[in-house]
């Protein structure tokens, strides 16, 4: 007798739609991948390479769900090659080398090529990474390298010389929309075929053979759909910041956790799809790229006097959890470096902002780091001095040591002084504006050059007057 159940076929359905939405909706053309026109647009290299199938080996390297896995399947889908696929965490050397006895054996007896793909090639370590180059070098495999950190750093050099390297960027909301519309629209793959599923599952567990009347539980389980307004999709596409995995898990998490309505329609609306994803995670390592890269953006934008865009890089390090005090140390360099003579009240409140953010702690060191990034940014700029000193200092490793005049040296009594030839400085306090012409240098030299931005200009005009006296009483 048939089973009314018909448990072979929900098992197989389960399985089909276990994966998570994300790995269901993975693009398998290169036309169904979202964004990274700057290298995938028509024309770009790496385009022409997959179409051409002259992929050599690449890295890609991009933060988190940006199609790194994805475009490398892609590759291997448009270029007939085998793909085989290692992970940086989990594999090891032998495994390795199983994968390279395998494409060896495969090339010589069915001509087909090996892609290996080996997702966060950088845990690898150089032992590990240095065992691939040979394969690599011979074209045993054609290494695709996928990493989030900056593989000119945590890659070997001899590795990604040998290597094409390509940088994914962010999806762009629009991008993150698009790919959200695509899975609800599929019904193979997305959103409905999951729900269903787990309808079905459900009806099948909970009726028998006699309430079904004969029919089978696919039979009494109508097909829902899901419809998600405009503002909840544009919503889960910005506040995923660029991850296209993390949006299409919400929505899938909305959708699941939403009871249809009377006409069997599941709505998705703003405040679901609040509900259905976790506190944004900021791209941000504290030790990588995202680290620097943002303390980079900060630093630059109170350097070019612009508060908005310094505020906005503050504010995402102090969201994704930066330390406060790496922060402050920043600002104080910069208060010399970039604003010195210019403000002199700059370094003084960079210190005080670094003082006070020590024992007040955050959220409050929030106002306070603000306060000294909109002075500063906001502040007259000079770095004058802080080129003068690396002028001197450059003067002093690769010249001639001056010796100190004797004038200036240290006198002792005056016994001493005199036997030493040690005389001559004259006391500048008794001069006319405690100023005396005489020379502090045994050769005219200068470091210092004022701007004329801010309190630097009245520093100019004052040491004009001085540098002009003591070129008078030279030509006496």
């Amino acid at each position: 007798m048939a089973d009314l159940f018909d448990l072979t076929e929900t098992k197989s359905d389960a399985t089909a739609h276990a994966a998570p939405l994300a790995e269901r909706m993975r693009p398998r053309t290169l036309d169904e991948f979202a964004g990274q026109q700057h290298i995938l647009g028509p024309g770009k290299l790496l385009r022409r390479a997959i179409e051409a199938d002259r992929i050599a080996s690449i890295i890609l390297f991009g933060p988190p769900g940006t199609g790194k896995t994805t475009l490398a399947q892609i590759i291997a889908n448009a270029t007939k090659s085998r793909f085989e696929r290692l992970s940086g965490v989990e594999s090891n050397i032998a495994d390795l080398r199983k994968v390279v006895a395998s494409a060896v054996n495969r090339l010589a007896n069915t001509g087909q090529k090996t892609i290996l793909f080996v997702d966060e090639i950088h845990r690898w370590n150089k032992a590990q990474q240095d065992v691939l180059l040979p394969d690599v070098e011979r074209g045993t495999v054609r290494l695709i390298g996928a990493t989030t950190e900056n593989p000119f750093f945590y890659v070997n050099s001899a590795l990604v010389s040998r290597s094409q390297v390509f940088q994914l960027e962010p999806l762009a909301p629009a991008d993150i929309e698009a790919v959200l519309r695509r899975a609800l629209a599929d019904e193979e793959r997305g959103v409905v075929a999951a729900l269903n599923v787990a309808a079905l599952v459900k009806a099948r567990a909970d009726q028998t053979p006699d309430n079904l009347g004969g029919k089978s539980a696919r039979a009494v389980t109508s097909a829902a759909t899901v419809i998600a307004a405009a503002d909840a999709l544009t919503f889960l596409a910005t506040i995923a910041d660029g991850d296209a995995r993390k949006a299409l898990n919400a929505l899938e998490i909305a959708a699941l956790t939403t009871p249809p309505g009377a006409d069997r329609i599941v709505r998705v609306t703003h405040a679901i799809a609040e509900e259905s994803i976790q506190k944004k995670a900021v791209v941000y390592d504290a030790t990588g790229d995202g680290h620097y890269d943002t303390i980079s953006a900060f630093i630059k934008s109170v350097r070019g006097s612009d508060p908005d865009a310094a505020l906005y890089w503050l504010a995402k390090m102090l969201y994704a959890g930066e330390d406060i005090r790496f922060i402050a140390r920043r600002l104080v360099i910069l208060a010399s470096e970039d604003i010195g003579m210019a403000d002199p009240q700059g370094l003084p409140i960079a210190v005080a902002a670094q003082q006070a953010v020590q024992f007040i702690g955050m959220p409050e060191a929030r106002i306070t780091l603000a306060h000294a990034t909109v002075y500063l940014a906001t502040a007259q700029k000079s770095n004058r001095a802080y080129a003068a000193i690396d002028k001197a200092m450059e003067e002093v490793k690769n010249g001639v040591t001056l010796a100190v005049p004797r004038h200036l040296r240290s006198t002792g009594d005056k016994r001493a002084a005199k036997t030493l030839g040690h005389t001559g400085y004259q006391y500048s306090h008794e001069g006319e504006g405690a100023y005396i012409p005489q020379a502090y240098l045994p050769e005219g030299r200068r470091y210092y050059d004022p701007s004329e931005n801010g309190y630097e200009k009245r520093v100019k005009e004052r040491l004009d007057y001085w540098r002009a006296l003591f070129e008078q009483s030279q030509k006496k």
